[in-house]
Order: structure tokens, then C-alpha cells, then sequence
């Protein structure tokens, strides 16, 4: 009897396979010659509807992804007066805006949207309604930590699993015990998954996500370096600037004037790449003096990177141990002490790079390039070195011990603090937006006397939106919602950062050319960023063990060996027998 079915369903497929290559007119001539009863031709036509429309569906997003255009007319006004280093930091935000909303729209789709539709989870959390209060939302504890947020409410007895013969209807049975996958023990009857199986949706759902971001990622990056560098020299192209480039049909006086700073600004990137240095009597020991600058200079920036990561493992051993997490119901005091570790760690994220750039006057690169990519290399240090200590401490110190902790559900603990970490560092970026850089235009024009605003520093900036899509990426498994919030963080940065740029900077004294500075930033979105994400994410479904008490996973050895045990249960029972060889594979 089984095999029937499998044949039965096996001609289906082939069938509906067969129908998709057909055109209309022909699919339908051929269903109605088919010697079948109605009812199989109506559920022919209705599974390929579904499978067309789902691929269409598909199809449609990524096209409409690919094709919006956020803030057009504000791209092409901050081209045309600061060049195209500071287009490509604003391309760049648009980008991780768009990724973002796929992950969040992937996350809300097949596991936000199933868990809040459950009946069960409805009753769990009643009695934390009502304590509300404005600091968890900063914090995400209270009621905050008992939502869709965080990992710990998702949990695998949802209503779907039920106790019964096969040939019964099911019901609903969550009393029953529960095996080492987390589903019902039935003994001799079939478990029934009638509904959702969020454990296994959970993990398919964000593995999912980010594999098809990394797929956009190289994409996106084959595309950046085939259009950027297989162009013609740069004096051809000047050539055509200068002849060419007009465009006779804009009339109005606003488009007339955007046009001409923009080619006004491209010209002369055009024209610094082949300005060269004259080299004096004095070159060689001019060289020499560079080098011990340089030197010194990495040397600082280095020790301050170590000392740094120093002081914030000491501060996060200090406050685990100290077991300030398991105070975070107590009082407002003891829930507010846990902002601290995140704002030591912006605080050093933002001041530091600044430090940076200080010291780069001292070293007096000939090329904005070869400065640009010097602080993208000591900023990239700064961060990796800080997540390093930190992801040490959350999936390994944590996991070990959670009971040390006071800790029920370190899955949840791990995402509050990622929350908190994208929460306190876009706190800090609007502060330094509203109030440091007014502060240093004040000391610049009254103590140092300089008549000039400060220019935009790309390469910091940039690094500052990997440092905190890293940390999305990081907290997704944790906090399933996490790239809602750093898509609303990335709406208001924009805003924030162009207003910021147009009150408080001016274009670069010497103008360069950044055409492939989109490029590298992606680069370094993908690596070491998305593949750092997606190591730490690999050791966490693979070797750490989950909570007991909390979320999709429980009372499994590790996350994959418990999803591995209910596909090994369902191979048991004969519903789909192919899986036995995959498993065996595996």
C-alpha cells in the first residue's frame, strides 16, 4: 500500500513537470484528453497553479528587488558636490537596505508569521503584558524577551503534533512525552504532523536566508568588478567626458545645474589619477622619515586595537561572572547595568577609528586611495577583534555553563545582547552625527583656526554599516526580528548621514576616482563578515548544545543531531522512504 502511494505520487510530479513545459492552450487540450476523473484533473490543475504561481511569486520579488531604485534624485545631488567616494557609501546603504528586507520578509514569511498564528502560544506570556516599560525596549528583557523577538519563544510543541492511528482523524495531543527530537512518544501509533514543524522551519528558515544573501553577494560583486574594470584608460574616457558627456535634452535650471557638478566632479577624479608627485633633491630622505611615521603609526593603531580587545573581554568576564543577567527581572537598576558592556563597545567602535584618522595626517599617503584602504584594513582589525572576543564569550563561556549564569534560556541572553548591541550603536552614531562632528567644527574653526569643514571619511563609515550587519547576521538564529530593527536603523541612517554630510562637510580637497569602492565594500561584506556570521552560526547548530528549557531545539544533544533524529523517526515510520539514503549519507 505504501508503494502505491509513492508510485502514484512519483507520476504526479512527473506529470506536473511534463504540464509546466506545455503552453496553455496545450496543457489544457491535453488534461481533458487524459483518461482521468475529474477529480485527479482538478487536483492536477490546481498543484501546478500552485507550483507556477509560487515560482512566478519568486521570480517577481527578486526582480523587484533588483530593480528599486531608493533615493535616486538624493544619489545623484551628493554625487555631483562630493564625488563618487561618498556615492558609493550611500550605494552601499541602499544595498544592505534591500538585503535587510529580504531577510526579514524570508524570517516573518516561514517562521515569524506560523509561530504568532499559534493558538498555544497565545496563553503563554499573558501575565508579562503588563509590565511595560520603556527600557526594555532598549534592553529587550520583560516582555520584550517574551515575543517573537528572541529564540526562547519559539518553541516545538506547536498543536500540529497529535497521537493516533493513521486512519483517524488527529488531534491535538501535547501532553504526551516528548523524545530526545523534542516531538510526542506514541509507542506503537503514528505521530501526525498535521501543521507547522517549527524546530525544522527554524533552522531551513535561517540557513536558508543567508545562503541566498551570500548567493546575491557574489553576484553582486561579479557584477561591480566586470563593469568597473573592463572600461578603457582613463584618458580615452576623459576624452569623451569632455565631448560627450553633455545631455542636450535637460531644460529645467535644477537639472541643468546637477548636471554640470556632476560632470564638473568626474572630470576632475578623472584628471587627479594622472597628476603625479615630483620627487625633490630631498626624496630619499623624505622616504625614510615616511617609513618611521608609518611605522610608528601602525605600531599605535595596532596597541590600541589589542588594548582595546583587552579591556572589553575583562568588562564582559566581569559582568558574567557578577551574574548581572540574572538580575534582569529584579530592578530597573539591574536591568539598565546590562547596556553597559554595549556602550563601552560603541563608545570604542566609534572614538577609535576617529584616533585613526588622526594619526593617518602623520603618514601623508601621495594617493586618497591607498589612505582609504589603510583605515578600511586598521577599522576591519578593530571590529573583527572586539566580535572575536565577544562571539567567545557568547558561544562558548555562556553555552558551557549557563547554570553559573543564572541563566534558563542563553539562546535568548545572546540575542538580548545583539539586540542591545545594534540598538546602542546607532544611539551612538546619531549622538557623534548631531553632536561631535558640530563639536569638532567649533574646535577646528576657533583653536586650530581652519576656515575649511571636515571631509567624509568613507572608509570609516562604510565599516561602520559591515560592523553592524555583521552583527545582524550574527544574532538571526538569536533573534529571528533582528533585521527589522537593522532595517529601520538603515532608513534613519540614511537621512541622518545626508544631513549630517551636507551641513557639517565639503567635497575632498583632492578629488579621486572610487570606482570600484562599491565593490570592495561588498567584498568585505561577504568576507569577513557573511562567512563569519555563517561559522559562528555553523558551530552553533553543529557542536553547542541548546537549552533544556527554551526554544525549537530543546532536549536535542545539538541543534542538527535532533533535526537529524526526527527525519531518521520519519523514515521509521515509512513516509518517505528516500530519506533513509540521504540520511545514511550524511
Amino acid at each position: 500500500m505504501p508503494s502505491r502511494n509513492i508510485d502514484s505520487g512519483r507520476q504526479q510530479q512527473q506529470l506536473v513537470s511534463h504540464l509546466r513545459r506545455l503552453p496553455v492552450r496545450e496543457r489544457v487540450c491535453l488534461l481533458r484528453a487524459m483518461p482521468l476523473n475529474l477529480a485527479l484533473k482538478i487536483e492536477l490543475s490546481s498543484l501546478y497553479v500552485h507550483i507556477v504561481g509560487t515560482w512566478r511569486l519568486l521570480l517577481g520579488a527578486l526582480a523587484f528587488l533588483s530593480s528599486v531604485r531608493l533615493w535616486r534624485t538624493q544619489l545623484k545631488l551628493l554625487a555631483g558636490r562630493f564625488g563618487t567616494p561618498v556615492l558609493s557609501y550611500f550605494l552601499f546603504l541602499r544595498m544592505l537596505v534591500l538585503l535587510n528586507l529580504l531577510l526579514f520578509l524570508v524570517n516573518g514569511l516561514f517562521l515569524v508569521l506560523p509561530r504568532a498564528l499559534d493558538p498555544l502560544a497565545a496563553g503563554d506570556n499573558s501575565s508579562l503584558l503588563h509590565t511595560h516599560s520603556v527600557l526594555h525596549l532598549l534592553t529587550g528583557g520583560g516582555y520584550v524577551a517574551h515575543s517573537v523577538m528572541f529564540y526562547g519563544y519559539y518553541g516545538n510543541t506547536l498543536s500540529g503534533w497529535s497521537c493516533g492511528p493513521a486512519e483517524h482523524e488527529p488531534e491535538a495531543n501535547v501532553s504526551a512525552p516528548l523524545n530526545i527530537a523534542g516531538q510526542p512518544v506514541c509507542g506503537p501509533q503514528v505521530v501526525a504532523p498535521v501543521s507547522y514543524n517549527t524546530s525544522l522551519s527554524y533552522l531551513f528558515t535561517v540557513t536558508s536566508g543567508l545562503f541566498i544573501t551570500s548567493i546575491i553577494l557574489v553576484y553582486s560583486i561579479s557584477q561591480y568588478f566586470g563593469r568597473r574594470f573592463c572600461v578603457f584608460p582613463s584618458h580615452g574616457k576623459l576624452a569623451g567626458n569632455v565631448f560627450c558627456s553633455w545631455d542636450f535634452k535637460v531644460t529645467k535650471e535644477m537639472s541643468v545645474q546637477r548636471q554640470s557638478e556632476n560632470i564638473s566632479t568626474q572630470l576632475k577624479e578623472q584628471l587627479s589619477e594622472g597628476m603625479c608627485c615630483e620627487r625633490g633633491p630631498g626624496f630619499v630622505r623624505e622616504r625614510r622619515r615616511l617609513l618611521r611615521a608609518r611605522l610608528s603609526a601602525w605600531a599605535a593603531c595596532l596597541a590600541s586595537v589589542f588594548l582595546s580587545g583587552l579591556a572589553v573581554y575583562h568588562l564582559a568576564d566581569h559582568m558574567h561572572d557578577q551574574g548581572v543577567m540574572a538580575s534582569v527581572e529584579a530592578d530597573l537598576l539591574g536591568e539598565s547595568r546590562l547596556l553597559a558592556l554595549p556602550t563601552v563597545v560603541s563608545t570604542i567602535t566609534l572614538f577609535l577609528p576617529g584616533l585613526f584618522h588622526l594619526v593617518s595626517r602623520v603618514e601623508r599617503y601621495d594617493s586618497p586611495l591607498v589612505a582609504t584602504y589603510v583605515s578600511i584594513v586598521r577599522n576591519l582589525l578593530l571590529k573583527v577583534g572586539l566580535l572575536g572576543v565577544l562571539c567567545y564569550h557568547w558561544l562558548w563561556r555562556i553555552p558551557s555553563e549557563p547554570e553559573r549564569y543564572g541563566l534558563q534560556c542563553w539562546e535568548t541572553f545572546v540575542g538580548q545582547e545583539l539586540y542591545r548591541l545594534v540598538l546602542v550603536d546607532f544611539f551612538c552614531t546619531l549622538v557623534n552625527a548631531f553632536v561631535g562632528e558640530s563639536l569638532w567644527r567649533l574646535f577646528s574653526n576657533r583653536v586650530l583656526k581652519r576656515r575649511r569643514r571636515p571631509t567624509f571619511d568613507v572608509s570609516r563609515h562604510a565599516l561602520e554599516l559591515v560592523y553592524g550587519q555583521t552583527l545582524t547576521w550574527l544574532g538571526v538564529f538569536f533573534a529571528p526580528l533582528l533585521p527589522v530593527v537593522q532595517l529601520i536603523k538603515l532608513l534613519l541612517l540614511f537621512y541622518v548621514k545626508k544631513t549630517g554630510l551636507t551641513l557639517t562637510c565639503e567635497a575632498p580637497r583632492r578629488p579621486w576616482r572610487a570606482s570600484q569602492m562599491t565593490a570592495v565594500f561588498t567584498a568585505l561584506l561577504l568576507c569577513p563578515s557573511l562567512l563569519g556570521a555563517a561559522a559562528c552560526l555553523t558551530y552553533t547548530v553543529w557542536t553547542v548544545k541548546p537549552s533544556s528549557a527554551c526554544g525549537p531545539f530543546r532536549r536535542s544533544p545539538t541543534p542538527l543531531e535532533g533535526q537529524k533524529l526526527l527525519l531518521w523517526q520519519t523514515v521509521d515510520t515509512g513516509a518517505d522512504p528516500k530519506l533513509g539514503l540521504f540520511l545514511s549519507a550524511s
